[in-house]
């Protein structure tokens, strides 16, 4: 509806520029639309412009449709911060709900395991099929953002997500759920996807230092909401009812995406303008940019397929952030069944009462905020420092290098050594907040630092970053009970905190020998620091 709204400002502006062109082409002795309104024809930049008089349009003797200058009120950048922000938050409340789903099904295993007579292992796949649904789907959407929009991508994969949702709460054996579980996951990747694309559209690079964790901490806070919701659903309503409340509550969220959500593609919008402009004028040159690009949408499907696995040979960053990151969503989601020993078993409290320790993670996210100001603050210092008014991506890993990167191995051992029945349950708790901040910084450094330092080829090395972490993360999510039934809850959070104490060096090792990596590079810009 809004982008209706939308679209119809764009008519009313474009209108009401041709009506002044038309009374200063009269003033010169012209009309606009005749054979010589090239003489005070639109402009590159959309403004009006004194041009001598030109042959007949031949193929090539196309205008460039622009917009009406630095300022363009119809540009999505140019939107009040506010505005911006409610835009910002919309998509992240798409991410809230999709994300909710990947975990609230861990909630009901017992339950429809016993229902259709399998084993957990087995009842455990719907949240992992659901993973590696979204690891297939993000390699997909961002192609058909750039041909359509983010707004119709995003309303039409939140369609087909719900409605799989729903076949996923009546399917009547495990084959139909598991397979309906794994196309919900395939059309929900859109939001982790896309949304990297809306962050760009509305915000400068400073503005994004506070822009994307205003995006990444709501989106990020899904699984753990997930599981609190679905916390005494199936003891009390069935496990089927852990659909229905995705359903509702997904419902609700795509209905106000539909009302409040404008396009915030700026070709899009630019080939809106082309096309009035065409139909107004019935002067056929006008052309926005998008209608300029010579590949198709197949060919850019296939590149989007192709191209990260291309880069992950040769880009030494992309690798580092990627194994960094799947790192960091193993630990995530082997909590799925791993707060089971955690807590439950350890501290004998029930399985709603389990699910709802998950608060602790939860607080942890929200504390990242309380940086967001310090780290923009220091992003605006270098940017007005800089001569040439541009930002190194290593700025970019400022929010793990505060504490970010150290906090999720301290805080595994700290849950892991401290889960016993004689010290009080207050201190993995707590141990889980500080994995909750620290798991946040990484999440919004890796997708800031890779979207920085590739620029032209951001999409195609967040398409490699979403897949791996979310295929990795749907095979570990089966294996995780297995796991910490085989060697404890010690020595699985031993393991995994000694991995991400290893890898907590990355941040710092890339803010010291990323922009070398980057001169060396084939698709990375070359940016200096400070």
């Amino acid at each position: 509806m809004e982008a209706y709204f939308q679209y119809q400002r764009v008519r009313q502006a474009v209108y009401q520029h041709l009506a002044e062109l038309e009374n200063n082409c009269n003033c010169q002795g012209y009309t606009v639309g005749s054979p010589h309104d090239s003489d005070c024809g639109l402009s590159h930049d959309g403004t009006l412009e004194k041009q001598p008089p030109t042959r007949a349009p031949v193929p090539d003797d196309l205008i460039l449709v622009g917009w009406d200058g630095k300022h363009d009120p119809l540009k999505p950048s140019n939107q009040s911060t506010g505005r911006k922000l409610f835009m910002t938050f919309l998509v992240s409340l798409i991410a809230l709900v999709v994300t909710a789903a990947s975990a609230i099904d861990a909630c009901g295993v017992r339950q429809y395991s016993e229902y259709f007579h399998i084993s957990e292992v087995v009842g455990s796949l719907a949240t992992g099929l659901f993973l590696i649904g979204f690891a297939c789907g993000s390699l997909l959407s961002g192609p058909f953002s750039e041909t359509f929009g983010r707004n119709a991508i995003y309303l039409t994969t939140m369609l087909l997500f719900l409605i799989f949702i729903m076949a996923s709460a009546l399917a009547p054996n495990l084959q139909a759920h598991l397979v309906f579980r794994f196309i919900a996951g395939f059309f929900a990747s859109t939001p982790l996807s896309c949304a990297g694309g809306t962050v760009a559209d509305l915000w400068d690079p400073v503005e994004k230092a506070y822009a994307f964790p205003a995006y990444a901490i709501p989106a990020f806070i899904g699984p753990m909401l997930g599981q609190m919701i679905g916390s005494y659903i199936p003891a009390t309503l069935g496990w089927r009812w852990l659909e229905w409340i995705i359903l509702i509550i997904g419902g609700a969220v795509l209905v106000i995406v539909l009302l409040f959500q404008p396009e915030t593609y700026g070709d899009l919008i630019l080939y809106w303008k082309a096309s009035i402009l065409r139909k107004a004028t019935g002067d056929e040159r006008y052309r926005a940019p998008m209608e300029m690009k010579r590949e198709g949408l197949g060919q850019r499907l296939k590149t989007s397929v192709c191209r990260p696995f291309a880069m992950f040979y040769s880009e030494l960053i992309i690798i580092l952030v990627s194994l960094y990151l799947t790192i960091i969503y193993i630990v995530l989601f082997t909590f799925l069944e791993g707060y089971t020993y955690i807590f439950g078993e350890a501290y004998g409290i029930s399985e709603g009462l389990t699910n709802l320790c998950w608060a602790g993670m939860l607080l942890g996210i929200l504390l990242v905020s309380c940086v967001v100001p310090v780290v923009y603050s220091w992003t605006a210092k270098a940017y007005t420092r800089n001569n040439s008014f541009t930002l190194a991506p290593e700025i970019r890993l400022w929010y793990a290098m505060l504490g970010g990167a150290p906090a999720v191995p301290i805080s595994l051992f700290w849950m892991g050594w401290t889960s016993n029945p004689e010290i009080s349950i207050w201190s993995p708790l707590v141990a889980s907040v500080f994995f909750g901040y620290g798991i946040t910084t990484i999440f919004i450094v890796s997708y800031m630092y890779l979207i920085d330092s590739y620029d032209t080829y951001a999409a195609s090395a967040l398409g490699f970053l979403v897949f791996t972490r979310y295929a990795v993360a749907g095979g570990v999510t089966v294996a995780g009970g297995p796991i910490y039934r085989a060697i404890g809850v010690q020595y699985t959070l031993t393991i995994l905190g000694s991995i991400s104490a290893v890898m907590a060096v990355v941040p710092y090792l890339l803010y010291i020998y990323g922009p070398r990596l980057r001169k060396i590079s084939k698709y990375a810009v070359n940016i200096d620091t400070e």
